[in-house]
C-alpha cells in the first residue's frame, strides 16, 4: 500500500513540475550588447498562456543605427508565424539608473520563442526590423 501512495505522490509531483513552464532568458544582443531580460510563461485556469517579458538596459530605439521608432515583442507559437504581443517601453526609474521594460500578454497557444524587434511604427503586422533580443 505504501508503494501505491509513493507512486501516486511521485506522479502528482511530476505532473506539477512539468505543468509549470520555466523562464526563458534572452540571449546576448549584438545590436544592444548591454540588454538582457527574461520571459515567464504561465498557463492559467482557462488554458491560456500569460507571457511576461522583462528587459533591462534596452537602449532607446531612436539611438540605434539606423534609428528606429520603438520596440515590438513577438511570440513564435507552435512553429507558426510570429504573433505580435505589443510594444515594450523601456524607461529609467526614479531611484535607479537602470532602464527597465515590462510587457504582459495572453495567447491561446504556448510560445516556443519570444523575440523583440526594433520597428519604425507599431502598425507592422510581421517582424520587419532587426531582432534585438531573442530567447533562442
Amino acid at each position: 500500500m505504501k508503494t501505491v501512495y509513493f507512486f501516486l505522490t511521485t506522479l502528482f509531483l511530476g505532473g506539477l513540475l512539468t505543468a509549470c513552464t520555466p523562464n526563458m532568458k534572452f540571449t546576448n544582443s549584438t545590436i544592444v550588447p548591454g540588454a538582457s531580460g527574461e520571459v515567464s510563461v504561465r498557463k492559467d485556469k482557462n488554458n491560456n498562456y500569460t507571457i511576461d517579458v522583462d528587459v533591462l538596459n534596452l537602449a532607446e530605439a531612436q539611438k540605434l543605427t539606423p534609428p528606429k521608432g520603438l520596440y515590438v515583442v513577438w511570440a513564435q507559437l507552435d512553429n507558426t508565424s510570429a504573433k505580435k504581443l505589443g510594444q515594450i517601453n523601456p524607461t529609467s526609474g526614479l531611484l535607479s539608473k537602470a532602464v527597465k521594460g515590462h510587457l504582459s500578454a495572453v495567447t491561446t497557444d504556448k510560445p516556443t520563442k519570444v523575440f523583440i524587434t526594433a520597428e519604425d511604427n507599431i502598425d507592422v503586422q510581421y517582424p520587419d526590423g532587426p531582432t534585438v533580443l531573442s530567447t533562442n
